[in-house]
């Protein structure tokens, strides 16, 4: 697939993955042809506005802001400027994909499906790192959505690694995927075929940075494009990093 089409097809489906998490709070999204929006919600990690289209405009973005309120943005194709109206970049990053099956890692990792209420709590303990996150922000209703699916690698009972996967708008996207003792590349090197046993027959997606990034495409991933979030009022100390733990070692702040 070409790199422009797997741009697309990746921004789409984090959107329609936001969506969908927003939806679960009971505050369900807008999409016109440049923007996703949802701007009452407060769910934590989850941007207000993600920029579909590369013409999207901070005009388009800001009239959709309300004033004196928190509001977060994912500029898709780090093209707008937010500083002037009081916005600060609080994570840059790379969209990535793989289009076509990967190969076997040399180890074996354990893989299975979160299906339940009771494992998705101790799913949700495990992504947060042990420490507090002020009630869930996935919610048993997302286990109810054919195109999601919660993957935990396990070492004996213990969750060890996991992420989500989101499968919509022509592609398998990835996303909060964090590591409780596996390093990087036998992470995405583990998750990438769980995600193509899952849908062989699409590109899997997602956006990375950093050491995670680089571990992405040491195993067959490529980089498509850059994006930023912004966010207005600093709702997030700036030395948390909104990228996961295998990167950072901190907690996956706006891994949507």
């Amino acid at each position: 697939m070409h790199t422009m089409r797997l741009l697309a097809a990746a921004v789409a489906n984090n959107a329609s993955w936001c969506d969908a998490v927003c939806r679960s709070h009971g505050h369900p999204g807008t999409f016109s042809p440049r923007l996703w929006t949802s701007t009452r919600h407060r769910v934590r990690f989850y941007p207000n506005a993600i920029t579909l289209a590369p013409e999207a405009s901070a005009r388009d973005v800001l009239a959709l802001a309300p004033p004196a309120q928190p509001f977060a943005v994912k500029d898709s194709f780090a093209r707008l400027d937010l500083a002037l109206a009081g916005f600060r970049v609080i994570a840059e990053g790379s969209w990535i994909a793989r289009d076509g099956l990967p190969g076997r890692p040399a180890d074996s990792q354990s893989w299975d499906e979160v299906t339940s209420p009771a494992a998705l709590t101790s799913w949700q303990a495990a992504w947060a790192g042990g420490g507090s996150i002020d009630g869930p922000v996935f919610l048993p209703d997302l286990l109810g959505d054919p195109r999601c699916t919660v993957l935990a690698c396990r070492r004996g009972k213990a969750i060890i690694a996991g992420a989500i996967v989101y499968a919509a708008d022509g592609a398998a996207g990835i996303s909060n995927l964090f590591t409780a003792g596996l390093p990087p590349e036998r992470l995405w090197g583990g998750v990438q075929l769980a995600v193509a046993e899952l849908h062989p027959r699409l590109p899997i997606v997602g956006y990375e940075d950093g050491a995670s990034l680089e571990a992405a495409r040491q195993a067959g991933f490529n980089a498509l494009g850059a994006l930023r979030i912004w966010e207005s009022s600093g709702r997030y100390p700036a030395n948390i990093s909104p990228f996961p733990r295998a990167v950072s070692g901190g907690q996956a702040y706006y891994r949507e």
